[in-house]
């Protein structure tokens, strides 16, 4: 599937919901808790290209239909190699990580919303995601050990979002995370009660959809390649990228508008 493709040409299970600048991908498959087939990671990350290509959308809201689950990981017996010769599924696994690159690449920042169960490849997709905000009855870990795999494909993510030793140990025992462990840790960035889940990200979206995209865009990219850099490397790329944020038409009229204490507005919304 080419990302091409007109987004009704195919039946999905993933949906796509615009709202002014915000993009809302739901993983639409309640009844197995919306955990991921090859079909639905491709689905998401054809979700993000659509929105990658709509200069309209500032964020990206990635969650699942129903009360009972985030994602619940990958579908058993929807992503099974067995009936695939080696090389197909080899490739097809490479979905969640192809996702991942383009989640990550886009130059949109995205908000993970967290009902119920996030395992496996879903605690992934969470962790892949810029911020997460998590209802109080969230649950978080990695199982795959308990039926004699490991979370591979999720480990960079992961390692993106908590200490090394934190995730060794939660990948070898495979225990579940509540949302007071989880904000202890420091992977979800606010727990609310389920019935304000909504509400509290769409005032997190609003505010990022708000200040400058040029802004978010280099800023975000920037954040990225600086982790877990060397401090004499990461000291220079984040000096040449001052350099080129501050000739940025956002840049001009951000600080225009604050000299002349107006709301600035940005290229974008011109």
């Amino acid at each position: 599937m080419t990302a091409e493709r007109r987004w009704d040409e195919v039946e999905r299970s993933v949906r796509y919901d615009r709202s002014g600048h915000v993009v809302t991908l739901t993983i639409d498959r309640p009844e197995r808790r919306n955990s991921m087939t090859f079909e639905t990671l491709a689905s998401l990350r054809d979700g993000v290209l659509r929105a990658k290509a709509d200069s309209g959308v500032r964020v990206i809201v990635i969650t699942g239909a129903g009360d009972r689950a985030f994602c619940a990981g990958a579908d058993l017996g929807g992503v099974r190699g067995a009936e695939l010769d080696a090389e197909a599924a080899h490739e097809g696994r490479g979905h969640l990580a192809d996702l991942f690159r383009t989640m990550w690449s886009a130059g949109i920042p995205t908000i993970a919303k967290v009902r119920g169960y996030a395992l496996a490849g879903g605690f992934g997709l969470a962790m892949a995601c810029d911020i997460v905000v998590a209802a109080e009855d969230a649950v978080f870990g990695t199982p795959e050990v308990a039926v004699g795999l490991w979370p591979y494909m999720i480990t960079v993510p992961l390692l993106r979002s908590m200490p090394p030793k934190i995730v060794l140990e939660l990948m070898m025992s495979g225990r579940r995370v509540d949302t007071t462990e989880a904000q202890r840790i420091g992977f979800v960035n606010e727990v609310v009660p389920a019935a304000e889940l909504d509400l509290a990200v769409d005032r997190i979206a609003e505010r990022i959809a708000a200040q400058s995209p040029a802004a978010i865009r280099l800023g975000r990219s920037t954040f990225y390649r600086v982790l877990g850099s060397q401090p004499e490397e990461a000291l220079a790329l984040l000096q040449a990228m001052l350099s080129v944020a501050t000739g940025t038409d956002d840049a001009k009229e951000g600080t225009a508008a604050f000299a002349e204490k107006r709301k600035p507005v940005w290229k974008d919304d011109a």
